[in-house]
């Protein structure tokens, strides 16, 4: 019985426990008294680097986690930390690296259909690894690339940011820092945190240009007791297409009205000629 119950709260706590954004979940095998250590995350740092391939846009982010495991007296802590981590969809390339060892990783959803992540632009399926021999302070990367969703005709891409599982009276601030580079012509640039699925908030970015590439930077501030920012949403029109699209429809307007013109001056040939064989009567 006891068996069953622990693995009831592991897959309870794999489906509501959240850490940034990835989610770190206690294991009975890891844990055998269900216990688990408070972690602190005082900064984040993820880059993106949007980019065309095949006509296409698509997100390739790198998340750079530094992540503290706090003194707990009462945590008998194995230093194993099972994680699940919310993916976008059609999300490939992926890479889970502890330190320098790169780790194995799972299709948590793809066994457990029921196991997905809620966002403000859709549910997200998860994926599984564990954080072996962690103790103290480690860097936990992930890489990984996806196409970006099309809403209303512009693009945009969600960071999945929660932060409350970091935050405690002994740790009670963190920072997400954002590089964006948009290897792309763009247009019409926005930023939002989604206070709700329905509640986006405008927030403030900078822009820098490094050659043809486009350098966003943004930052996101977090702290404990306060109400938190929600996930980053960034929104943005493709400027190539825009052009491609003007570039085509200015000449078919221009035959219509070429059409247009030619067939209002035959008529009135035809007219002018009618009117004139009337006369000759």
């Amino acid at each position: 019985m006891k068996q069953i119950a622990l693995a009831i709260m592991l897959i309870l706590a794999l489906l509501t426990s959240t850490a940034a954004i990835f989610q770190l979940v206690p294991s009975a095998s890891a844990n055998p008294d269900g216990s688990f250590p408070a972690l602190s995350m005082p900064a984040e740092y993820v880059n993106y680097t949007i980019t065309r391939i095949n006509g296409t846009l698509w997100a390739k982010i790198d998340g750079n986690y530094p992540i503290y495991i706090q003194n707990q007296s009462d945590c008998a802590f194995s230093g194993e930390l099972p994680m699940v981590y919310p993916m976008p969809p059609e999300t490939t390339n992926i890479h889970v690296t502890l330190g320098d060892r790169e780790l194995s990783w799972s299709n948590y959803t793809q066994s457990n259909p029921d196991a997905l992540h809620h966002t403000a632009i859709g549910d997200w399926g998860m994926i599984y690894s564990v954080l072996g021999n962690v103790s103290g302070f480690f860097v936990l990367k992930i890489h990984y690339e996806h196409p970006l969703e099309v809403v209303n005709g512009s693009y945009l891409f969600l960071y999945d940011l929660n932060i409350s599982p970091y935050l405690s009276p002994q740790s009670t601030n963190s920072t997400a820092y954002f590089t964006v580079r948009i290897e792309a012509n763009t247009s019409d640039l926005r930023a939002y945190t989604t206070e709700t699925d329905a509640k986006w908030n405008p927030i403030n970015y900078t822009t820098t240009k490094e050659g043809s590439t486009s350098v966003v930077v943004i930052q996101m501030h977090s702290e404990y007791g306060k109400p938190l920012p929600g996930d980053l949403v960034v929104v943005f029109s493709d400027a190539d297409q825009v052009a491609e699209f003007q570039s085509w429809i200015i000449p078919v307007v221009v035959d219509v009205v070429l059409v247009g013109l030619l067939l209002y001056i035959k008529r009135k040939t035809v007219l002018s000629a009618l009117s004139s064989r009337k006369t000759s009567k």
